[in-house]
């Protein structure tokens, strides 16, 4: 792959976790409203059912923890799966990386020249600057995917809520 290429493949990603960070922001603010509208709503109904108790909603009281629980627990099991990818793809870098180290230093350890041993060193060097920023790169399209994947069940659930108890 030429320099080019991969430059525009560079910026095609970075175009794509633009966009998808521009989405989670957009579900962050329509989650925040919904959420807003659904306290509203259920204060609305606990004081009700605080002024005649016969007439409490106790089904949609039931709710409010039920809810709560289930999207914080696919929200969590998200981010353990979005961790638990990023764990093992750092621990394979982590053990790619020692082996690319290894082998520089016994190309350097076994130069015939010092000129030799400094174009190792070097060669290495500008590898490694290249494997780094990829990595970062990766690294952070996959951060931006587990925010997304983790907003997406509580955002789901704030604004069928808010749906569901407009008057």
């Amino acid at each position: 792959m030429t320099q080019i290429d991969r430059a525009l493949k560079t910026g095609r990603r970075l175009a794509r976790d633009g966009a998808r960070a521009a989405r989670t922001a957009v579900s962050g603010g329509e989650m925040l409203q919904a959420a807003g509208d659904v306290i509203n709503a259920r204060i609305e109904i606990m004081a009700a059912g605080l002024v005649d108790p016969r007439k409490a909603d106790l089904a949609e009281l039931s709710l409010m923890t039920s809810e709560k629980t289930e999207a914080l627990a696919a929200s969590a099991a998200a981010l353990t799966r979005t961790f638990g990818d990023i764990g093992g793809r750092v621990g394979l870098g982590l053990v790619t990386e020692a082996g690319l180290a290894s082998r520089a230093v016994s190309a350097m350890a076994t130069a015939a020249t010092p000129a030799a041993a400094l174009q190792a060193q070097y060669s290495y060097a500008v590898g490694w600057w290249s494997r780094a920023a990829g990595q970062m790169l990766t690294l952070n399209s996959e951060l931006l995917k587990g925010h997304a994947d983790a907003l997406r069940p509580i955002h789901a659930t704030a604004v069928a809520n808010a749906k569901r108890l407009k008057k």
